[in-house]
């Protein structure tokens, strides 16, 4: 008996020396020369193939609705329900006053999200913090899943834990880091294709027309706002760009 329990404390120990040691950062994971090109290059054929772009846009969505949601509960809004469709669009559904600060921000974080997460996974991957990012990644996507308000949604998003928490556990330091460049360079690019988008189909639902009617500013003055978020982060995004190269 006396042997089973400290059996047991040390599969314990050992396991949590393993969670430890996998959310330490790696220079190991930094990519560099060669592999920084192939990844690009790897990325530049997703978003421009059209049948592979529509498939793999449903992770800009996904992060965009999540920008949502998260800022809208650090402004005090309850995010209660994720939804995404077939057609690669979606919805946050987060609950609280109809007008105000928080909702306004809640609005408007959709469409810089990938851009400025994007970016920073791009700085994260230079800096070797590829390990503990995808750890922190995994672990959102698993607490977002009780949003999820549709089985599509719950198909995507339990894909996306999945096989986000996989490579962090069992993943190799050196493809964690390309996986990290290559999620963060299409994060980024597929922000400007969203925003791209919305510019030349603005419609009476899109999140600058909803932002015209809460704040009384134009649309443009939005859009202007996302143009200079999404610059800003594509400038910090090509800083750690070349400092990978």
């Amino acid at each position: 008996m006396h042997g089973t329990t400290q059996t047991t404390g040390s599969s314990r120990s050992d396991l949590w020396t393993q969670v430890v040691t996998r959310l330490h950062t790696d220079a190991a994971s930094v990519p560099g020369g060669a592999s920084v090109v192939v990844v690009l290059a790897l990325v530049l054929a997703v978003v421009t193939v059209p049948a592979w772009w529509t498939q793999a846009r449903v992770v800009v969505t996904v992060v965009h609705e999540l920008g949502h949601g998260l800022v809208g509960r650090l402004f005090g809004r309850r995010f209660t329900g994720l939804v995404l469709r077939g057609d690669m669009s979606g919805h946050a559904v987060t609950v609280g006053p109809a007008r105000g600060v928080g909702r306004v921000l809640c609005t408007w974080s959709g469409y810089p999200a990938p851009a400025v997460v994007g970016a920073f996974s791009l700085f994260s991957a230079g800096a070797g913090w590829a390990p503990p990012l995808l750890a922190a990644t995994s672990a959102v996507l698993a607490l977002s899943l009780v949003r999820v308000r549709s089985a599509y949604t719950a198909v995507v998003m339990l894909a996306l834990t999945a096989v986000t928490g996989a490579l962090w556990w069992w993943a190799a330091p050196a493809v964690q880091g390309g996986i990290l460049l290559g999620s963060g360079a299409f994060l980024l690019v597929g922000a400007w294709r969203h925003l791209g988008a919305v510019l030349q189909h603005p419609g009476s639902g899109s999140d600058p027309a909803v932002l015209a009617g809460l704040t009384h500013l134009p649309r443009w003055f939005w859009n202007t706002t996302f143009v200079v978020t999404l610059a800003a982060s594509s400038w910090w995004a090509l800083r750690s760009l070349l400092a990978m190269a």
